[in-house]
């Protein structure tokens, strides 16, 4: 996009060389035919040329305004390029639009200044601030313990297969952060440290690791989304232990089924809406959607819808990352092992450990694999 847009700068400034030159004598009556390959489509109003001869030129020589006002108008030409792959390749500039506060400006300009003037600097900023809230609550609150020693016997919290879904998606998710915060952010932290040319080596080569990792992370969105979905419908209690903040600050934590509250809104939050806009919003601008017109401004939304909701999905899986490493005692160890003490499900998943000592659900869902474990027995 912003090369397309540089190319078109290029060219309009060959066009006001030539017919500067025009004006001094260069050529009294020239045709504006096979300039970049870009010409006005036969019964347009004016031709660029055209708009800069006659009364005009001799009255106002090097008054190019009607020239600029086609141009920025979105006027449409014809070039070699097929219509097909590129819709817009005969048009130079986007057309004036409205932006903010009625002023107006390139459609590209007000693109480039919504991500550069808002995107950017509040994006990275709330990125900043929920780090800095995450590290505040460590040193003052501290992770959730498990008030009672470990017994010994283990309740199957995530099976094989749920853990090799989240870890995929996981992994995909956080290459593609890294990646996303070089590309967008990388200039002011990165540039000034090593360089212009190992900076430039480092994008180019994020872009492409964004690229890549792209499909892994739908694949196992898609899997993550239909495998945890049934635990995390809503159940009766959550309401109350979203307005109480599951008691975190008060010490006592509130019960709740396989996942709490909290975990279910960053499923359906998280996962579910912001992962899937981020999916479609990334198919776009890979032109990987069918029926779609790919025109600049197409490209311009799908940008805008791809950065907030990259911006919203990394700020709530911090939070999400944090309490299952740092911020819970053995969480961490139930995705990476599968198993949990039941202590440990008794006090964060009261109404889940309940089902299990009831039978209802049973304490192991799949087979050990050869490891021997002390399973709950109902």
């Amino acid at each position: 996009m912003l090369r397309t847009f540089i190319a078109a700068l290029l060219v309009a400034a060959g066009l006001v060389a030539q017919v500067a030159a025009q004006t001094q004598g260069a050529a009294p009556a020239v045709q504006s035919a096979n300039i970049a390959d870009v010409k006005p489509e036969a019964g347009a109003e004016a031709g660029y040329a055209q708009q800069s001869n006659g009364e005009r030129a001799r009255v106002q020589p090097g008054n190019n305004a009607p020239m600029w006002r086609q141009v920025n108008g979105g006027v449409h030409g014809t070039s070699s390029l097929p219509v097909a792959d590129a819709p817009e390749a005969g048009v130079l500039i986007q057309p004036f639009v409205h932006y903010p506060g009625s002023r107006l400006t390139n459609a590209g300009q007000a693109w480039r200044e919504v991500r550069n003037n808002w995107l950017v600097p509040y994006g990275g900023s709330l990125v900043l601030i929920v780090i800095l809230a995450i590290a505040l609550f460590h040193w003052r609150i501290g992770p959730m313990k498990v008030n009672r020693e470990p017994t010994g016997r283990l309740v199957e919290r995530f099976t094989p297969l749920e853990r090799a879904a989240h870890w995929t998606n996981a992994i995909a998710f956080c290459v593609l952060a890294l990646s996303g915060v070089v590309m967008a952010f990388g200039k002011f932290f990165l540039l000034p440290v090593v360089g212009s040319a190992l900076f430039g080596w480092l994008a180019y080569l994020m872009k492409n690791v964004h690229n890549f990792t792209g499909p892994l992370f739908t694949v196992s969105l898609l899997i993550v989304i239909v495998t945890f979905m049934r635990d995390n419908l809503p159940a009766k209690g959550d309401l109350n232990w979203l307005l109480k903040g599951g008691g975190i600050l008060s010490g006592h934590e509130l019960d709740s089924g396989r996942f709490n509250a909290g975990e279910k809104v960053t499923y359906w939050g998280g996962v579910f809406v912001l992962g899937l806009l981020v999916v479609a919003s990334g198919l776009v601008m890979d032109k990987l959607l069918p029926g779609l017109v790919y025109e600049r401004s197409t490209m311009q939304i799908a940008h805008m819808v791809h950065s907030v909701s990259n911006i919203a999905m990394l700020c709530m899986f911090l939070g999400h990352i944090y309490m299952g490493t740092l911020g819970t005692n053995d969480a961490y160890q139930a995705m990476r092992t599968g198993y949990v003490d039941e202590n440990w499900a008794r006090e964060h998943h009261a109404l889940w450990f309940d089902d299990i000592e009831s039978g209802r659900i049973p304490a192991q869902r799949s087979v050990p694999g050869g490891t021997s474990h002390n399973i709950v027995q109902a």
